[in-house]
Parts: structure tokens; C-alpha cells; sequence
């Protein structure tokens, strides 16, 4: 498996070195979204004597530049290329070949994250001299920010993996694919943090996997969660992680039942 994914990942750096100035649209678009709602809350903030739910400009400003790089690692795009798959016909290839095609979007996933880390890093430099967040990194919320954000990678993608095999169903599942966002973007703390959302909401965001994969790590990042809530928090992303992989497997299976090649 492991020679696979080396020649996988060469192949993929090829593929996307091909396409600079996609990648350059992709870049911009990754990092204007965080800025947009930075500039609106600090802005709220300022116009509100400075807090709004206790919290400062200082403190929008740091929950959006550590968005911009929680964000970046666990959103997943697979849902609209496996409908592109589909209703091609392309699919058909990957499924001929002796490995599941997950391992596909696994290393898309790796190489195209790691070659915007070019463009997010600096970006997240450049927003810390403008706006002067509330940061102050600890080496422990660093050290427990590590296992936190490879799970919620891995929450966001598996998450992505199974709404886009309801194309297999569906064809067309875009409307799917806008509610699974419309969900991620409310309930996942991205359009704000969640101690903004009025009590029931917040309550209903900590049962989703949405949360958990997005608003917690930016949280642990931040130190503004307790150690002993962090560990707590980590076995919830552990939980979702398997459950959703039964999920994928089972949804997998039965996919493949209905799949019929409709492009040319």
C-alpha cells in the first residue's frame, strides 16, 4: 500500500502542477471567505463598544485566522467531483482498477492541501500584522491541536465522501450537496462562532458532527477549551470517525448495486 501511494501522489503533484492559474483561483477563494466574515465581525464588535457575547475584535480576529487554516484542512470538495464521476462516466475506470477509489480522494486531499499551505500561511501572517488578534499560543494546545485536527480532517472528508455517493442514487445531487454545506456552514462555527448561535442551536451544533470537525480545533487551538474537555472532545471525534466509516462502508456497498455509467 504504500508504494501504491507513492506512485499515487507523484501522479497527483503532476496532475495539479498543471493547472496554476486553477490553483490560484482556488487559493483566493479559500482565503477571501475567512476575511470577509473577520472584517464583518470585528466590525459588529467595534460598532457594540467593542464585544459582542464577550467576545473582543481581538478575539474574531484570532477564531478567523485559525479558520482559515482549520477550514483549509477539512473542507472536502470530493462531494461535487464523485457527482462529476458519475454522471461521465468516469467512474467506471477507477472501479476496474485493484484499489478502492477512496484512495484517490485520499491523495487529492493530501497534495492539494499541501500545496495551498503555500498560500494559507503567509495569508495567516499577513491578517495577524493587520488586525493584531487575541493569540497566545500555548505548546500544549499546540501538542493537543495535532491529534484534533488530524481527526477532524478525517471527519470532514469521510463526511464529504458519503453526501457525494448519493450521486450513485440521485445523479443530480447538488441540492444535497447545498444542504450538507448550508449545515456545515451554520452548525460548524464557520459563518461564526458558535456561542453566537441562540441556546438551541448551540445545543443542536454540539450533536452534529459539523462542530466538531471545525469550531473544536479552531477552540483547542486557541486554548480557549480546558485539557480535560479537549481528551472529552477527541473521543467524541473518534466516535464520529468510526461511526461514519461503518457509514461510508455500508453506503459503499450499496452503491455500487445502483451505479450505471450514464456519460460516454
Amino acid at each position: 500500500m504504500i508504494n501504491i501511494y507513492k506512485v499515487l501522489i507523484r501522479n497527483e503533484l503532476l496532475i495539479e502542477l498543471q493547472y496554476p492559474f486553477a490553483l490560484l483561483i482556488w487559493m483566493t477563494e479559500k482565503v477571501l471567505e475567512p476575511i470577509i466574515y473577520l472584517a464583518v465581525w470585528t466590525s459588529v464588535a467595534a460598532s457594540q463598544g467593542g464585544e459582542v457575547n464577550g467576545l473582543s475584535a481581538t478575539d474574531f480576529a484570532a477564531y478567523y485566522i485559525a479558520l482559515l487554516l482549520v477550514g483549509h484542512l477539512t473542507q472536502n470538495w470530493h462531494v461535487w467531483t464523485i457527482e462529476w464521476f458519475v454522471t461521465t462516466g468516469e467512474f467506471s475506470k477507477y472501479l476496474v482498477r485493484p484499489i478502492h477509489p477512496i484512495h484517490d480522494s485520499i491523495t487529492n486531499d493530501w497534495i492539494f492541501k499541501g500545496l495551498m499551505m503555500v498560500i494559507v500561511v503567509p495569508t495567516m501572517f499577513l491578517l495577524s500584522w493587520l488586525f493584531a488578534p487575541n493569540l497566545q499560543f500555548q505548546f500544549t494546545n499546540v501538542l493537543l491541536f495535532i491529534p484534533t485536527i488530524c481527526l477532524a480532517g478525517a471527519l470532514g472528508f469521510i463526511g464529504g465522501w458519503i453526501v457525494g455517493l448519493s450521486s450513485f442514487w440521485t445523479i443530480r445531487n447538488s441540492t444535497l450537496i447545498q444542504m450538507y454545506f448550508l449545515m456545515v456552514l451554520f452548525f460548524s462555527g464557520r459563518i461564526a462562532p458558535l456561542e453566537l448561535l441562540p441556546p438551541f442551536m448551540q445545543q443542536v451544533a454540539y450533536l452534529l458532527p459539523f462542530r466538531w470537525f471545525v469550531s473544536f480545533p479552531i477552540e483547542v487551538l486557541l486554548g480557549w477549551i480546558p485539557t480535560e474537555q479537549v481528551i472529552i472532545g477527541m473521543g467524541i471525534q473518534l466516535a464520529w470517525v468510526v461511526s461514519l466509516t461503518m457509514v461510508a462502508t455500508v453506503v459503499w456497498k450499496l452503491s455500487l448495486r445502483r451505479y450505471g455509467a450514464v456519460g460516454g
